[in-house]
């Protein structure tokens, strides 16, 4: 185990994430940042500020992995639970050929904040790997699963880490954890991973949850501002699992209009709309939304400057920047991935008045579900798909109109209204349980 390291030889330096080739600011330090901002209008206790800037906790691990070219590849992974003082921590696991410590440091912050916002007994963490998952095979990716779960296994369990799957981890790759973890124990231990396939075990209505639980925030969201969502026009930057969704349900469920998409291979514009099924099974075809017919080509750039309704970012990190933060016309960003505005871009679109629902809000339905997912397999018995959704509807909105509140009280965005919410929240767990 490791506390507080600065740096980590498996990853890029700390300095380097915040200055140096990689341009992007170190996603740790946002995070922190943005907690400093809270605390300091909160009047958060000196002691509990600290103990919530830093991880309690991180491990750092090595993994052989036999290739199938026969060969042995060490691969490095992370684990980082971060504050475990409202319940057992929560939290995806990502493979990324570039995960860093200081990016897993700070989705395990923002996963504390997310599950304390939506009032889940839960705390937060994230794990990760570092690898290109979409040059292994299936047998390469399986034997890494394994491997992971093998070192990270130690610090697992339903009572004090329940994990999940992020980005580039499917249901399978949970499955495959899952049953590592029910080897090593002895006994069948699904409840360790959430996000699983049904017939392991897994919560009916998963599959869409983060994209849902976005959507019944921008409900709530145009309801306050005013706005009709019938016939208006958003762009979705990122079109994985949750961006796909996003652009199924606002189509079905509000009668949107999707102008624009991308995902990495680049992205696609038509003023007269995208059909979701017509975009799925492109991608599926040829691997990527490009060259779909009848669209125009659109750069990442672009596609968040266009001036649509609602736009979702639905990718990496720090995507809205101040460098372009000005330019953004929508007049509802649905962050559906983790970090995507850095806290200069929100400082400049809270001033424009761009309302932004913030990611350990818009995003929660997944850990949502997930907690579901847990209850579920906890006394055995499932839920129906309509039990699922209704109960993740009643648990964003209610979150949705707390940091909504919040950040009309204090006169804030609504991430620092968010953030607000939730450093309350738990720092009070951790006054209740004599931590401070």
């Amino acid at each position: 185990m490791s506390e507080r390291k600065e740096s980590c030889e498996c990853a890029i330096p700390y300095d380097i994430i915040e200055t140096g080739i990689h341009s992007k600011p170190n996603p740790f330090k946002t995070a922190q940042r943005q907690l400093d901002e809270a605390a300091a209008l909160i009047g958060l206790d000196p002691a509990a500020h600290q103990l919530l800037r830093w991880p309690l906790r991180e491990l750092h691990v090595a993994m052989p992995v036999k290739m199938d070219d026969g060969s042995t590849k060490v691969f490095r992974g992370f684990r980082v639970q971060y504050n475990d003082a409202r319940g057992p921590n929560k939290g995806g696991i990502r493979f990324h050929a570039e995960e860093t410590i200081d990016t897993i440091r700070a989705l395990a912050a923002w996963m504390t904040w997310k599950t304390a916002v939506l009032d889940l007994p839960l705390g937060g963490a994230k794990g990760g790997v570092i690898c290109n998952p979409k040059s292994m095979s299936p047998g390469e990716l399986e034997r890494l699963s394994r491997a992971y779960i093998r070192q990270a296994g130690r610090i697992l369990g339903l009572e004090k880490d329940v994990a999940a799957p992020d980005i580039y981890t499917t249901p399978q790759i949970m499955a495959w954890m899952a049953d590592e973890y029910s080897f090593m124990q002895g006994n069948n231990e699904f409840g360790v991973i959430s996000g699983k396939p049904l017939a392991l075990g897994g919560s009916a209505g998963r599959n869409d949850a983060t994209a849902r639980g976005g959507i019944a925030c921008v409900i709530e969201a145009a309801k306050e501002l005013g706005i009709e969502l019938q016939g208006a026009t958003a762009a979705i930057q990122g079109y994985g699992n949750v961006g796909s969704f996003a652009h199924k349900l606002a189509t079905e469920l509000l009668g949107m209009k999707i102008i624009a998409v991308s995902d990495s291979g680049g992205g696609i514009y038509n003023p007269d709309g995208l059909l979701y099924d017509e975009v799925k099974a492109h991608k599926e075809k040829t691997g990527s939304v490009t060259g779909f017919p009848g669209s125009d080509s659109v750069s990442d750039e672009t596609l968040l400057e266009l001036n649509v309704t609602v736009l979702f970012p639905s990718a990496l990190e720090q995507v809205i920047t101040e460098h372009n933060a000005q330019n953004i016309r929508a007049g509802i960003i649905a962050e559906l991935a983790n970090g995507p505005t850095t806290p200069e871009a929100d400082k400049i679109l809270f001033e424009n008045g761009c309302y932004v629902i913030p990611d350990f809000l818009c995003n929660a339905g997944g850990v949502t579900v997930s907690y579901f997912e847990m209850v579920q397999n906890t006394y055995g018995y499932y839920w129906e798909e309509d039990d699922v959704r209704k109960r993740l509807e009643k648990k964003m909105k209610t979150a949705f109109h707390s940091v909504h509140e919040t950040s009309r009280k204090y006169k804030v965005h609504n991430r620092l209204g968010a953030c607000i919410v939730a450093i309350e929240r738990v720092a009070e767990a951790m006054k209740l349980r004599g931590w401070y």
